[in-house]
């Protein structure tokens, strides 16, 4: 596992960047419980492929994790066996503070946000935000204030009635957002929500999240590409190798929240960015020496 330099750790803001020395702790470590604990997870696929390989993970409530790798590593495949869409070939999942039913199994309160919005074309937009709930057997009537409030947290409160061919694409991704949160879960799996979106929607939608996830205080597991996206977002980048996917660092985000243009642009965010970038340039070589 990659070790970080100092450059990329303990801050107070603003900063003189210093030059890199042995690595200390961030200044924004969560202080919950374990959420999640991936131990040793492997998936082989039908057709051989194997996508993990012995991958652990520990995810604390209230971190903003980032996972970050190249094409194939295996990010998406993460966020699936953690929401329970696939299982695991080998390893466990485990959930220390969920609840389970009477067979043991764990019962995480989870949504998932897709790279696409997946919305139903026919269906308003309150109809979509309100599926969740009408799965579980609400009423519609039942489920309206709970509607309307995920509608108001993303900004759309005033579209209720539209339907996604009358939204940008922006709007129609504060849709989807706004289906994941209308159940309140504790652990929100965004995979590339933003990636198809221009830079200046994507921005804004950044920032809409960061505000979201501060309010109400979830822990959000967040897989990117990108390392400048990854580092405004985190408190914490997960960057993973490439097949069989695996964890080769685990970079702590000292930054403070609230995070603003001014962020973007101070010495801090570009030294946190090259170390990022480095470590994605070290878990792609990582690959060449199998």
């Amino acid at each position: 596992m990659c070790a970080w330099p100092a450059s990329g750790l303990k801050r107070s803001f603003p900063v003189t960047i210093e030059p890199a020395t042995a690595a200390v702790s961030p200044d924004h470590s969560p202080t919950g419980k374990s959420l999640v604990s991936l131990k040793n997870v492997s998936k082989v696929f039908s057709n051989g492929t194997t996508a993990l390989q012995n991958m652990s993970l520990d995810i604390r409530q209230g971190e903003f994790i980032s996972l970050l790798g190249p094409s194939g590593c295996g990010k998406s495949t993460v966020l699936r066996i953690i929401a329970g869409l696939g299982d695991p070939s080998a390893g466990s999942i485990d959930w220390p503070t969920a609840s389970h039913d009477a067979s043991g199994k764990a019962l995480p309160e989870i949504s998932f946000v897709f790279q696409e919005p997946t919305l139903m074309p026919w269906a308003t937009v309150f109809n979509n935000v309100w599926l969740p709930l009408r799965l579980k057997g609400q009423s519609k009537e039942t489920a309206r204030d709970q509607v309307l409030e995920a509608l108001e947290m993303v900004g759309l409160d005033k579209f209720a009635e539209a339907y996604p061919r009358e939204l940008s694409g922006g709007m129609k991704m504060r849709v989807s957002i706004a289906r994941a949160l209308v159940t309140r879960p504790k652990l929100l799996l965004m995979d590339e929500p933003f990636a198809a979106l221009d830079e200046i929607t994507r921005f804004k939608l950044n920032n809409d999240l960061l505000h979201l996830w501060e309010k109400f205080g979830w822990t959000v597991i967040f897989v990117t590409h990108s390392v400048f996206e990854s580092v405004y977002l985190s408190n914490r980048i997960v960057v993973m190798a490439a097949r069989p996917g695996r964890v080769v660092g685990d970079m702590p985000v000292g930054a403070p929240y609230p995070r603003n243009e001014d962020f973007r642009t101070s010495p801090i965010y570009n030294d946190y960015c090259r170390d990022a970038s480095a470590a994605l340039h070290a878990a792609m070589d990582a690959n060449d020496h199998l």
